[in-house]
Order: C-alpha cells, then sequence, then structure tokens
C-alpha cells in the first residue's frame, strides 16, 4: 500500500474526517486532501504528525536486494 492509501484507509476506520484529522494534525486541510489524493509531497515531519494522530509508526528498513 501507498503512503496516501494507508492514511486515507486508516482514517475513515477510525472514522475520522479530513478537516478533523487536519486540525488533531496542526495542518492545514489542504495538505491531508493533497496527500490523500497522491499529490502531496509531504515532509517527514507532517507524514509523523499524521500517522500519531492515526495510530500507525513509520519503519524504515533496509531494501532486500536481489
Amino acid at each position: 500500500m501507498e503512503l496516501d492509501e494507508v492514511i486515507k484507509t486508516r482514517r475513515k476506520v477510525l472514522g475520522i474526517s479530513q478537516l478533523d484529522l487536519a486540525e488533531m494534525a496542526e495542518i492545514s486541510l489542504a495538505t491531508v486532501k493533497d496527500i490523500e489524493r497522491g499529490k502531496g509531497n509531504p515532509s517527514i515531519g507532517t507524514v509523523k504528525k499524521i500517522i500519531n494522530v492515526l495510530g500507525l509508526e513509520m519503519i524504515f528498513e533496509v531494501r532486500k536486494t536481489v
């Protein structure tokens, strides 16, 4: 799943509107909409704010090469 899909799906599971998410994460509504449409280019800081509100965590791993 891509970031936009994860955020949108989790937000809907929690029953949070885009406006509520924006307010709780202290970011603009336009930013939330852009991210969910796959059009945004959010900073890591913005992503962290969103995933904290949604109860998610970000994990970085070294890619496995073939």
